[in-house]
């Protein structure tokens, strides 16, 4: 027998309701970072289906995992984010610091550096 899902999560009935605007620009950043899961890892099934073989042996699947476990730790952070910072509001606190954007730099800048040797080296 399945149980029902609580309505709310207990922190949810913490501090103070924040004003609604702030909260929907949270939901809004939320779903932000789940599109930019989403393209990750659509770069990478597209990689492994679309792009031919390169000179370098591995590259093409190297990028592939790297932009797949991207957006599979991305999805899997963002809730915890909105979490984060819903509680922070609802509070008064300061909103928590995160080490989301300088990761997801690196790693598009990694991705861009591997794509970039691919076009340089060709098939």
């Amino acid at each position: 027998m399945m149980r029902a899902m609580p309505r709310r999560p207990h922190w949810y009935e913490e501090g103070e309701e924040p004003d609604y605007r702030f909260t929907l620009a949270n939901e809004r950043t939320f779903l932000a970072w789940l599109r930019t899961a989403l393209a990750l890892l659509a770069g990478a099934v597209a990689l492994m289906q679309f792009v031919p073989l390169a000179g370098i042996s591995g590259l093409r699947t190297a990028l592939a995992v790297l932009l797949g476990v991207a957006g599979t730790a991305l999805g899997a952070f963002a809730y915890q984010r909105w979490a984060h910072v819903q509680r922070a509001m609802r509070h008064g606190r300061s909103l928590p610091m995160t080490w989301l954007p300088f990761v997801l730099g690196w790693v598009a800048a990694v991705a861009g550096v591997i794509v970039l040797v691919l076009v340089v080296v060709g098939p």
